[in-house]
């Protein structure tokens, strides 16, 4: 799972295999580590929610959860559709989420890129595409 923060906005992008454990287990997660200290990390989670209606955010010490309506992310797994979108309300504002298959790269131009970056992707639905 990929975490992107810019601003007020918050996107994760799940390979396919992940998005498998999610619908099975619940709940995938990854942690960051900013120093040795074991307290100097973060986490973050996706999570499914039976009862849930809406996309929603859960922010703790050290970690940031995602929830999503189970019936939805069962439902997007299980298409083509590529993400999920939610707004949610913050002090100042709002919280734009977004959570996305993850897609192979299409742009092969720089040579010192690694196939690690495609492992555990969806193929791209551009792949094979003339410009």
């Amino acid at each position: 799972m990929k975490l992107r923060i810019k601003g007020d906005s918050l996107r994760l992008r799940v390979g396919p295999a992940e998005m498998q454990r999610l619908i099975e287990t619940g709940r995938i997660a990854e942690t960051i580590h900013f120093a040795p200290a074991p307290e100097a990390s973060l986490t973050y989670t996706l999570e499914t929610a039976e009862q849930a209606e809406t996309i929603a955010v859960r922010y703790a010490s050290r970690e940031i959860a995602v929830l999503l309506p189970a019936a939805q992310a069962r439902a997007w797994a299980e298409n083509a559709e590529v993400g999920l979108y939610s707004s949610t309300p913050i002090a100042n504002g709002l919280l734009e989420v977004s959570v996305e298959k993850d897609f192979a790269c299409l742009d092969k131009s720089d040579l010192d890129k690694s196939d690690a970056e495609d492992e555990d992707t969806y193929p791209h639905p551009q792949e094979g595409a003339v410009c």
